[in-house]
């Protein structure tokens, strides 16, 4: 079986890289004054930067290089946005992919450079190289406090990002904030999941006109809270693109011990199981519960295997180099020979 984890060249395993909380990326920030009470004087931080031992984030901010290699991109904005807000004579409001990050939500093959905030009025306070001031209005409910930060909620965080960021992004974003208020052990609370799909219409309501608005309402019409990884949100929409109109998400398949597996998705317009292989439950040590890559793999043969044996359906696989388009999953898909049609679209039956 192959799989992204054995893509890499020379047979190298890839860094393992590491997720991070607030609290785990104040310790790892280190400040001039910092570095200086371990001994370092200014000529000596200079030099661990230009020899690569150190990052520096900002001025005066600093991460040693082998804990910032391996962050993954919301992990290394998550540490710039707590330098800029140590630097702040005001603590600052943050808002769209920094507020994101800040509420743990995945920004999908995003990276910036730039942390993002609203201010009353920006043009008294512009923005700089690393930061980007934003002017709009919030009301007491719109802020919320975690771990010191103070940040927009998590609704209007995804309503932003929505109407502004890419699908591909808003949708992972949208998925991810719904998950995580209805979403326990892979089973939907569906209760749960209404309440948050009326709190995000009323919001949209207030809305009408605005720019993004309709791109907001497909996202948010759109979300499925059972999405696992960004992998899986842009997966959906992909197949939604292709012509899919019968898929399920998490789709538990009984096993030989009683306990039963959950397949990610149901395709059940050509009647096959469909697997995102993301790499980060290989290389990512928290995803992999302890266990070796080569476990993982071993595992994974055996569930797909029992998977496929006890339902008679093919188990269609694909990863992040598939879809990044629609062109690109349809032609994965055509591989396990599946109807594809001149424009990348299901054939209809």
């Amino acid at each position: 079986m192959c799989t992204e984890a054995s893509q890499h060249g020379g047979g190298r395993r890839p860094p393992a890289r590491r997720r991070i909380t607030i609290g785990q990326g104040r310790e790892l920030l280190r400040t001039t004054d910092d570095l200086r009470d371990s001994g370092l004087n200014d000529r000596d931080i200079r030099a661990r930067v230009s020899e690569g031992a150190l990052h520096r984030v900002r001025r005066g901010h600093f991460v040693a290089r082998e804990d910032w290699d391996r962050l993954w991109p919301e992990g290394k904005h998550l540490i710039h946005l707590l330098a800029v807000v140590q630097d702040a004579e005001v603590p600052p409001v943050l808002s769209g992919v920094s507020a994101a990050v800040a509420h743990s939500l995945p920004l999908y093959r995003l990276s910036t450079d730039r942390v993002h905030v609203i201010v009353p009025n920006p043009r008294h306070a512009g923005s700089v190289r690393d930061l980007l001031r934003h002017e709009a209005d919030l009301s007491a409910a719109d802020i919320v406090e975690i771990d010191g930060l103070r940040l927009t909620s998590a609704s209007r965080t995804v309503i932003d990002i929505a109407r502004r960021g890419s699908r591909e992004t808003a949708q992972s974003v949208a998925d991810a904030a719904l998950r995580a208020v209805s979403v326990h052990h892979q089973l939907l609370d569906e209760e749960r999941a209404g309440i948050w799909f009326d709190g995000m219409q009323r919001r949209l309501a207030r809305l009408v006109g605005a720019r993004g608005v309709r791109q907001a309402r497909a996202v948010v019409a759109f979300a499925d809270g059972r999405a696992q990884l960004p992998g899986e949100s842009v997966s959906r929409l992909r197949l939604q693109e292709m012509g899919f109109r019968r898929v399920e998400l998490q789709v538990p398949v009984p096993s030989l011990y009683g306990s039963g597996w959950f397949v990610d998705f149901g395709l059940d317009d050509i009647q096959a199981y469909g697997e995102y292989d993301g790499e980060g439950k290989y290389i990512d040590p928290a995803l992999r519960g302890g266990r070796d890559i080569e476990d993982v793999v071993l595992d994974e043969k055996r569930r797909e295997d029992w998977i496929r044996g006890s339902t008679g359906r093919p188990v269609l696989r694909w990863g992040a180099a598939h879809i990044g388009s629609r062109r690109a999953l349809a032609t994965r898909l055509a591989a396990f020979n599946v109807p594809i049609t001149g424009d990348f679209r299901l054939a209809r039956r």
